[in-house]
Formats: C-alpha cells, sequence, structure tokens
C-alpha cells in the first residue's frame, strides 16, 4: 500500500470540489454581512477571504452556499491532518463519552501524562533526554512569551535578539520580536523592549545583496562580533529567536549551514536559541521539526497549532537548564484542555504510523515541480522557496528595476488578484512576504498527489487569468 493510499483509508467520502474551469462569484451573504457589522475592524482574513463556511471534510471545505473549495491555509498550518480527521473526531468523542474532566489547569490526567509521553517522544534524544515542558495559554503568541519569561528568568538577561521578517504572535512580548512594521507602528512604543533585530538569511533578497554560501557567512560574522565584540553596543542577549522558515515572513527557509552556525555561535556565547516551531513543526517541512533539517539541538522549542490536533493547544519545550523560574512564573486558565491532548496525542501517533514525513517531503516536491514548471510560462513567478508542504511563490514584476542580486522587483499588486483568481476556481490560498507578495501553500499533510496536481492546475489558471487584468 502506497503513503498516498494509507493516509486516507478508512476516511469518509470526500467533499469533491468543482472543476477547475468553473468560476465562482462572490455576493456578500447575509452571514457575512452581519460579521462585517458587527465584527471588530481588525478582522483580516474574512476581507480577503469572503466566505461563511458550514462543512469540512479532508482538504475541502464547503460554504453556505453549497460551494467546494480546497483548503491550502489549513487554519494557518493548524489541522495537519484536515478537517475532521477519523483519528481527531474519535479521540474527541472517547474524552467525552469516558466523561474526562474538560478543564484541569495544569493539574495531571492521563490524557495529560499520554500527551507528554508521544510528544517527548518525537523530540531528538538529545532533548528528550533533558526536557521539561510548560503548559501555557492555548496560543502560540502566550508560549512565546513564556519562553521570553523563561530564557530572562534564567540567564538574568534581558535582551532578545529577533531577526527581520520574523513573526512570533501578537501580544506585546511577541509583537516586539516581529519583523513587520505595520501592526507596531499605531501602538508607538512597546511594552516589551531590549529586542535587537538582525538580518535573516532571506537568499532571494539577502539583506548584504550577496546570496548563496557568502551571504551566509557574512551574516554568521555578523551576528559573531554583535555577540563577542566590547563595543558592539548591544548587551549580551539572554536568547536569540529564530523560525527555521519564516511564516508570515514569506515562506523563507534558512540556509541549513547559517541554522549549524547559529547554534554554534549562541553555545559558545551561552546564550540560548529559541526556536518558534508554531507553524513548522509535526511533519510540515518533511521533518517532525524543521529544526531537525539541520541536526541542531535547540535550548527552547515553542509549539501550537497542529500540536492540538485542530484544537487550542501551546506548549514550550526546553533543556533543563533553564528550569530556574518560580512556581506561578506562567500561567493560564486553559492550559489544561483535556480534549486539545487527546486529538493531539492521537495526530502525533498518526504522523509516525503513516509516515506523513515522508510524504508531505514527496508532495512538497511534487508541488514544487509543477511551480517550476508554470514558471517557463510565467514569468512573473519568480522564487520558489520552502520546505515539505510549507512553500511560498514570490511574484515579482519582470519589467521592474532589478535589485542589487538581479531579481526584479516585488509585485504586490498581482498577489491578491492571483488570491481572488483561485478563489473563483475553487481554491483557498494565503499570501504573506514583504508588502504581501508572496503566495502560500499550506495544505493539510493529508493531501494526495492527484490533489496536488489540482491545487496547480487550478494555480496555473489563475495566474493566466490575473497576468491577463493587469
Amino acid at each position: 500500500m502506497s503513503v498516498a493510499t494509507s493516509l486516507i483509508e478508512n476516511q469518509p467520502a470526500r467533499i469533491v470540489p468543482v472543476h477547475a474551469e468553473t468560476l465562482y462569484q462572490f455576493n456578500e451573504s447575509p452571514l457575512l454581512a452581519r460579521q462585517n457589522q458587527q465584527e471588530s475592524n481588525a478582522r483580516s482574513y474574512p476581507r480577503r477571504i469572503p466566505l461563511a463556511l458550514k462543512r469540512a471534510r479532508g482538504i475541502y471545505v464547503e460554504d453556505v452556499e453549497g460551494r467546494h473549495f480546497i483548503d491550502c491555509l489549513a487554519g494557518a498550518g493548524t489541522l495537519a491532518l484536515g478537517h475532521n480527521h477519523p483519528v481527531v473526531i474519535e479521540a474527541i468523542q472517547q474524552v467525552l463519552s469516558d466523561e474526562l474532566p474538560l478543564h484541569t489547569l495544569d493539574l495531571t490526567t492521563p490524557v495529560k501524562d499520554q500527551f507528554v509521553q508521544d510528544l517527548f517522544g518525537l523530540l531528538p534524544p538529545a532533548l528528550a533526554a533533558e526536557a521539561k515542558i510548560q503548559f501555557c495559554g492555548p496560543t502560540g503568541t502566550d508560549a512565546v512569551e513564556a519562553a521570553l519569561k523563561l530564557v530572562r528568568t534564567a540567564t538574568g538577561r534581558s535582551t532578545v535578539l529577533s531577526f527581520q521578517g520574523g513573526y512570533h504572535g501578537m501580544s506585546q512580548g511577541a509583537l516586539s520580536l516581529m519583523g513587520s512594521l505595520g501592526p507596531k507602528k499605531p501602538l508607538g512604543a512597546l511594552i516589551s523592549s531590549g529586542v535587537q533585530f538582525m538580518p535573516y538569511p532571506y537568499d532571494y533578497r539577502c539583506p548584504f545583496g550577496l546570496g548563496g554560501a557568502q551571504g551566509v557567512q557574512v551574516n554568521l560574522n555578523y551576528l559573531d562580533n554583535l555577540l563577542n565584540d566590547p563595543e558592539a553596543g548591544v548587551q549580551l542577549p539572554a536568547a536569540v529567536i529564530v523560525e527555521v522558515v519564516q511564516g508570515e515572513g514569506g515562506v523563507i527557509p534558512a540556509d541549513l549551514d547559517w541554522l549549524r552556525g547559529v547554534r554554534r555561535i549562541t553555545e559558545k556565547a551561552g546564550v540560548a536559541l529559541i526556536v518558534d516551531e508554531i507553524q513548522s513543526g509535526f511533519a510540515r517541512t518533511g521533518k517532525m521539526f524543521a529544526f531537525e533539517h539541520a541536526g541542531i539541538i535547540p535550548d527552547v522549542v515553542v509549539m501550537s497549532k497542529a500540536i492540538g490536533g485542530s484544537l487550542p493547544l501551546a506548549v514550550v519545550v526546553y533543556r533543563d537548564w533553564l528550569d530556574t523560574w518560580l512556581p506561578g512564573a506562567h500561567a493560564g486558565t486553559f492550559r489544561g484542555n483535556q480534549m486539545a491532548m487527546a486529538a493531539g496525542s492521537a495526530v502525533m501517533r498518526y504522523l509516525v504510523e503513516h509516515k506523513v514525513c515522508e510524504h508531505a517531503a514527496a508532495m512538497g516536491e511534487r508541488l514544487s515541480e509543477h511551480l517550476r514548471i508554470l514558471q517557463r510560462d510565467f514569468p512573473q513567478l519568480g522564487d520558489i522557496r520552502g520546505r515539505g508542504l510549507m512553500l511560498g511563490v514570490e511574484l515579482i514584476d519582470p519589467t521592474g528595476t532589478p535589485d542589487a542580486q538581479g531579481h526584479p522587483p516585488i509585485f504586490a499588486r498581482l498577489a491578491p488578484l492571483v488570491q481572488r483568481e483561485c478563489l473563483k476556481r475553487g481554491l483557498i490560498l494565503e499570501l504573506g512576504g514583504r508588502h504581501g507578495g508572496v503566495v502560500r501553500f499550506l495544505p493539510p499533510l493529508v493531501i494526495t498527489a492527484a490533489e496536488i496536481d489540482q491545487v496547480a492546475e487550478i494555480f496555473g489558471r489563475a495566474m493566466a487569468a490575473a497576468t491577463a487584468s493587469l
């Protein structure tokens, strides 16, 4: 039995998406009208994806008007096994039928203990051997806040180094680590201070104008100098926080030699290395955790999204030398979500038993190859990048003035047109990166080869329509 076949066995009949040539028209439904009237001006996704959803299964969703869509957003990467996967539903139903406690703060239960054992079993042995875990409020941003407290308490230092293009959440501390200026500008001074930004190894648009191995080495030299030069103007930090693949920043994978260099430099300096795996963890990139591609062992790993099996959950896993904070140093009322732990355990076991890492890597390469073929017909498709099923395409304006590396500028005006044309053809995609010019692919990891082919077909038709409308 093939991996693709085993991933979908015993699943109920799928919602079948509309043929790629059918075009949906979008008029404001009563539900969307009430949402626009009653929800905050801060709402975001409905502005770009104006759908009112009523049913979902696997990689497909259906809206209230009976239209079907392939979901390549998947809860911003939360739905590792797609919508309503049988193993998730079974785990949730078992908790309910057994009358297990649903809310336990940080009291332990058999469900919680099993979750911890399942999670530690996925970690590299060198990390699992000395791992501690802190359950946080049920969002990734709260786990980032906990990680900041942890490293500052353990080291007695307050400064944290973050990276340009990084995204770590929207609370005040996490927001201070964000590379994007848009959400921070209206707030003026942030409550959390002491963050120093570093250049990220964005190979296609290298901050040093170099790219390749030379750009990586210069980047590492810069970090090494910053941590060791007594005249650098920056206090020795408590930690460096990094996404191994920047998600919201434009699906930018860090060079693996660079990651190894960062680990080497921080370890020598006594600086904790925090890896944010909120979006990239749990087989998304073709490894259980994205940092495993580089063979490094971080000091702290921040996890959320897929860890709860589609339900809210967030944790911080860290090496025991950091475990110096006091009881109650970080808490959260909803850190004892038993259904999320049960669902998370079911997902973790499924990922291992069905070799989902290997499948995600293969499907990611298949989609990348489709995109490279489309690149021949559409010069607006610039850098195709990512790892596994965390992929992005940077749209470029071929007529624009090239940058220092010879790459045309980002085609920000084209990106929303492509997204809209995809939606009209039954494909949900999100944008990201500088000026929102990167089209992102985050499908459920159970997507099959045939479905990958359909995603690429729809994307190609959408590109043709979008470029024709310019």
